[in-house]
Order: structure tokens, then C-alpha cells, then sequence
């Protein structure tokens, strides 16, 4: 199929309601219906990063969800799919206000997002306010679907992979593989970064290393010299920073440079894994290791995704979660599927909490990232986590590393 720009999504059936006949009156729902005039278009939202030094994370994942409207011709039974976009800049406060605005817009149906993990905690209580639900396709913060989260996430699942199997398999691959036992770690003060580098520690310590200093830093430090002093004056085999780009940049270009971490091992996770980091970061990226979803495990129609991608974008994928990102629009497309109402004029009728449900009931979903069910409390993905190593080959400008070296 012949990519192009799509503004559109969609979905219909009558499974949950029964077969449609003239005069099909609204269905009730708790949550309230949303009704989708004869000429008016299905309206999907897609938020998250889309701006600053982590764009590439969000739009790499909008790529993905545009590929998968693509897939469906961009149509719902004759009516277009819109695919709006709101910037959540990875921050609480974005999230906050991306939330609002989408919340308040009453034709949505449902979406797809947030990117960082601080943009959910900013904004779900909104969503889920307004009866809406979002699929995340790289938030992975594990508090975020904790079976005792609390209401304010009823409207929240994701595709993305919890850190409670990122962070476990980096303390595997760094005391079994590399045989190294003692860590250091610093993190950036968001959801994302500090519930990671925890998770790491403790899995670690667990296996008998040593975390012998945690640190700090703000994602808009550039002076990373005092921090990384500090680490060096604990002498750790290993320093662990699952942060984003531009301090992830920060930290590697400056690590080199200071007395005690020249042998250091560095690794990061998948907030850095994009060719944005390698930039920033210089030649002293050479030899780290970043932790990742391991796509060498993902479904074979991922080769077929990735020319639909290539086609789109022409380039290989700018992120970690682009399939992930096409997962979350199918699961949602599915569910719209089985819970929408179709009258004969061709007005549709969105039940939200039946929406909502039928979500939460996606059981053995054929997706590209793996066969997906969603838990009670909103796991749909697989925890398929790999290690990768950046080589001279992506200093040099080639994106993304050829194939894992861990498992």
C-alpha cells in the first residue's frame, strides 16, 4: 500500500449491542456515548512528546500509530480518521496540559499515548475523568499499572514493556554477562528515570553486587562534572543512567574526562536509544551499552512494518516504540470494533465505558511486538527486553544497532 498522510481512524460493528436496524436509538452507558454525525470524521488523539531534545521518542511512536491508520485505509465505514496530535514534552506539566485539552474535546473517541511517563502522571486523572481511554506505547514506569493503582488510572493501559523487567534484566546482564559487581547510578528526577534506576538497584543487589553511590542530576544540567566526581570518588565498575536524551548526551560526552571513570562501563536504557543520543553524546558513545525492547524477538510481520515505515519516513525507526505505537492503535481499533453502534443513516455511537472494557478485554492480540493480552490493571505487553551496543558504525551516523548482544 502506497503510504500518505492520513488524518484518520476508525472502527464500527455491533457486537456488543446487537445488529443495527432503522431508527437505532443511542445505547446508554455510564461513561456517556459519544455520537459521530453521518459526515463527521472518528477522532483519535496521539500525545506525547513531540518537541525539544526527546522528540524523536514521540514521534517515532506517531509514525507507528500513522502506520497502522494507513493499514486501514485511513477509514471507518465510509467516515475518515482523524489523528490529532497534542505535545506533552515529556514533562508533568505537559502532560497536564495536553490532558486537559483532550478532555474537554468531545468528539474523541480514544487514544494513543502518552510517550514519558511524567506525562501520564500529569494527565490521566483527566482522561480518566472524561471517560476516555489511552494506550501508552512507551511509558514504563511500573507504578503505572500497579494492580493498586487507584481510580484516577481506570482509563490507562500500554503496549510498552514495565520496568520491572527492564530493570531486572540490566542487573542480569551486568552481573552475569559482564561479571561486574559494583554500580553506580544516577537518574533525572522523573517517573521514568528514578523508578528504573531503583528497580536496577535492587535486582542487583539481590544478585550480590554492590550499588556503591545513586545520584542525581536535572534533565536540563549540562555541568555533569560534579556528579560524575562524585560517582568516581565511589569507584564503580559500572554506571547505569536510564535518563533521556540531552543529559544522557551530557553525562556520556563528559564521563571520559573524569579521573577514575575512563574504564568505566556506561548503559543507558531506551530513553537514549535513538540516533539523537549518539549526536549528543560524541564519540565517547563508542562501546556503551543501552538496554531496549529486543525487536529481534518481535512478530515476522515487524519486517513487513518496517518497509511501511521506511516508505513513510525514509529512514529506519528514530526510536524504541514504533511498533509498540502500532499495537496500541490496533488494540484500540479492535475494541471500537466490537462496541460501536451503527445506525442506517450512517451516524455511529461510541459507548465509552464499553470501549473501555472491551480494551481491558484484549486476550491473545496478534501483535507485531508479540501476542498481547491486557491485565486488570492495564499490562498489554511484552516484556521482551534485550542489551545493545553502539559501535563505531552508529557514531558514525548508522541507526539502529544491528543486533543485540544480550540474551
Amino acid at each position: 500500500m502506497k503510504l500518505r498522510k492520513l488524518g484518520a481512524l476508525a472502527v464500527v460493528s455491533a457486537l456488543a449491542f446487537g445488529a443495527c436496524t432503522q431508527g437505532t436509538p443511542a445505547p446508554s452507558d455510564e461513561l456517556g456515548v459519544i455520537t459521530i454525525g453521518p459526515n463527521d470524521n472518528v477522532h483519535i488523539a496521539f500525545w506525547g512528546v513531540l518537541s525539544g531534545a526527546d522528540a524523536s521518542l514521540g514521534q517515532d511512536s506517531l509514525d507507528g500509530a500513522k502506520i497502522a491508520l494507513a493499514d486501514h485505509d485511513g477509514k471507518f465505514r465510509g467516515h475518515d480518521i482523524t489523528l490529532s496530535t497534542d505535545d506533552g514534552q515529556c514533562t508533568v506539566e505537559g502532560g497536564a496540559a495536553a490532558a486537559a485539552k483532550m478532555a474537554a474535546d468531545s468528539t474523541i473517541v480514544g487514544l494513543v499515548g502518552s510517550s514519558c511517563s511524567d506525562e501520564a502522571v500529569g494527565g490521566i486523572k483527566a482522561i480518566s475523568d472524561a471517560g476516555l481511554t489511552t494506550i501508552s506505547p512507551s511509558n514504563t514506569r511500573p507504578a503505572l499499572t500497579s494492580p493498586d493503582r487507584g481510580p484516577d488510572y481506570a482509563g490507562y493501559l500500554r503496549t510498552a514493556h514495565s520496568d520491572a523487567f527492564q530493570g531486572k534484566a540490566v542487573a542480569e546482564f551486568v552481573y552475569n554477562e559482564l561479571g561486574k559487581t559494583t554500580a553506580a547510578t544516577i537518574h533525572d528526577g522523573s517517573a521514568y528515570a528514578e523508578a528504573l534506576q531503583q528497580v536496577f538497584a535492587d535486582e542487583y543487589t539481590a544478585l550480590g553486587g554492590t550499588i556503591v553511590i545513586q545520584e542525581q542530576v536535572g534533565k536540563d544540567t549540562t555541568d555533569m562534572t560534579p556528579v560524575l566526581t562524585r560517582v568516581a570518588g565511589a569507584n564503580p565498575e559500572v554506571l547505569y543512567y536510564p535518563i533521556f536524551v540531552a543529559a544522557g548526551g551530557f553525562i556520556t560526552d563528559q564521563a571520559r574526562d573524569v579521573p577514575g571513570l575512563e574504564n568505566t562501563v556506561l548503559i543507558g536504557s531506551d530513553g537514549m536509544f535513538t540516533p539523537d543520543f549518539v549526536e549528543a553524546a560524541g564519540p565517547n558513545a563508542e562501546g556503551m551499552y543501552l538496554s531496549s525492547p529486543n525487536f529481534s524477538a518481535f512478530q515476522a510481520g515487524y519486517t513487513g512494518f518496517l518497509e511501511k515505515y521506511q516508505a513513510l519516513v525514509g529512514s529506519a525507526p528514530i526510536s524504541a516504540f514504533h511498533a509498540h505505537a502500532y499495537d496500541a492503535f490496533n488494540i484500540l481499533y479492535a475494541a471500537l470494533d466490537k462496541v460501536a453502534v451503527e445506525a442506517d443513516d450512517g451516524t455511529i455511537y461510541i459507548p465509552k465505558k464499553a470501549l473501555r472494557d472491551a480494551i481491558y478485554a484484549t486476550k491473545d492480540f496478534q501483535g507485531i511486538t508479540g501476542i498481547l493480552s491486557c491485565s486488570a490493571s492495564g499490562d498489554c505487553g511484552a516484556p521482551l527486553i534485550a542489551v545493545y551496543q553502539i559501535t563505531a558504525r552508529e557514531v558514525g551516523g548508522q541507526w539502529p544497532p544491528e543486533a543485540p548482544v544480550w540474551p
